[in-house]
């Protein structure tokens, strides 16, 4: 009997349920906190506070400002003292902050508490992809990242029919409206989940007392060798990371990819509360929430799905682009459907090209970069990625504003879909022929 192939899958198994089903419920609260001004939006909140589509949109995109400032240093500080420690102090402040959307009064304490927001919750995704690249090998890190991934269309499956629900039901309790319980009652599981997360996180594999020493010892090697190989390649110190040119491909990329997520995921909500003025259809707050989930639930199945094809068959650089293509083709047809249930389907086949490419990307930047350079590398892309998280919903909503509806947004971002299509085809061609000098097991 193989003891060392039964030491390595036994640690992976124990280490995987530990650890991504934890990080993922983190990652639920995380995007459900950051998009839930989408959610409030549309249902009180923006006729309460007297806010036009530029106002809404400059309110959900700067919230990324804070993010982006302060991303690379979270990340850093992250890599110095340890995940456990870091993430449970992200989730308690931004927990805090979250709450206090509940007593908001008009659009500039909006504008302030959604940029606090950004610059509290900066550092956790990043942060969040960086735990998981140090704990899992490079064969099973995009299983692994698929897994945390998973939260994010699961967020919108059921957290937009959560907020609906909170928003009706909760409507007069403490005297409040509905959209402000939703903020309260959404905000308050972020402190207690960073309290936990204090003391049931482990950094890295050397320090899991869950783990035996064996199981420990395979864990640490098949780290150290993937390392090893990295480092043959041509090792990148940190503070040379943006003069990397594939870190800006991959930056300029995920631009495009997080502009196409946000995009939705901010003007859904109000897309389908136009649905009664495009096609005389009437929903309730909590109907409304159903609706806004259902592109999310083939997204999570394709998710899955691709992910599980991917594992099983080995990755090519379609898996990436191609899903990124599709979603930029289809992003401006949902708005010429002649119905509400066509013009849904448009936006799940969306749904699905965003979140098929998302969690595989990720596997990218491990592949070139390690130690102290994934950190600011991984930190990098994601904060450049942001930006467009930032422009999606001002751009969006700047030019809903000028039109007089949302067609003009929803062409621009299946534009940069595209571009960002194209950018991982020439990645791919380039990794490829790196690969054909210093082999590896894995192809990009």
């Amino acid at each position: 009997m193989d003891t060392t192939r039964t030491d390595g899958s036994t640690a992976l198994r124990k280490a995987a349920l530990r650890l991504i089903p934890f990080v993922a419920v983190m990652f639920f609260i995380n995007y459900l906190d950051r998009t839930a001004i989408s959610f409030a939006g549309p249902n009180g909140m923006n006729d309460d506070l007297a806010l036009t589509a530029a106002q809404y949109g400059f309110a959900a995109g700067i919230f990324f400002v804070g993010y982006i400032v302060l991303e690379i240093p979270s990340n850093m500080a992250l890599h110095r003292f340890g995940a456990r420690k870091w993430l449970a102090r992200i989730m308690v402040t931004w927990g805090v902050v979250a709450v206090l959307f509940t007593w908001v009064q008009d659009a500039g304490q909006l504008y302030w508490l959604r940029f606090l927001l950004g610059v509290t919750e900066a550092g956790f995704f990043p942060g969040a992809i960086l735990f998981l690249t140090l704990w899992f090998p490079r064969e099973y890190r995009r299983r692994a990242l698929a897994g945390f991934y998973l939260a994010q269309p699961l967020t919108t499956v059921i957290g937009a029919p959560l907020a609906g629900f909170l928003m009706q039901s909760g409507h007069g309790v403490l005297g409040l409206e509905g959209w402000r319980f939703m903020f309260l009652c959404v905000g308050l599981p972020a402190v207690v989940l960073g309290v936990v997360c204090w003391f049931y996180l482990t950094d890295k594999p050397e320090d899991a007392t869950w783990l035996t020493p064996d199981e420990r010892a395979w864990m640490r090697r098949e780290l150290d060798a993937e390392a090893g190989e990295n480092e043959a390649r041509g090792h990148v110190p940190a503070r040379r990371i943006l003069g990397v040119g594939r870190v800006w491909a991959l930056a300029v990329a995920y631009f495009g990819l997080i502009y196409g997520l946000y995009s939705l995921a901010f003007f859904l909500p109000t897309i389908i509360g136009g649905f009664q003025e495009r096609f005389g259809t009437t929903f309730s707050v909590f109907e409304k929430g159903l609706v806004t989930a259902v592109p999310y639930v083939p997204a999570a199945l394709a998710l899955f799905l691709w992910s599980r094809h991917i594992y099983r068959n080995g990755f090519k650089s379609w898996h990436i682009a191609v899903p990124t293509l599709v979603a930029g083709l289809s992003v401006p047809v949902a708005l010429y459907m002649n119905s509400p249930y066509l013009t849904i389907l448009v936006i799940a086949v969306t749904a699905c090209g965003i979140f098929m490419a998302l969690p595989n990307f990720w596997s990218l930047p491990a592949q070139f970069l390690t130690g102290a350079a994934a950190a600011a590398g991984i930190a990098f892309i994601n904060t450049f990625g942001n930006i467009g998280g930032f422009s999606a919903p001002y751009v969006t909503g700047w030019l809903t504003d000028l039109t007089g509806d949302e067609k003009l947004g929803l062409w621009l971002t299946g534009g940069l879909l595209v571009l960002s299509s194209a950018i991982l085809l020439v990645l791919s061609r380039r990794s490829r022929a790196d690969l054909a000098v210093t082999p590896s097991t894995t192809t990009v």
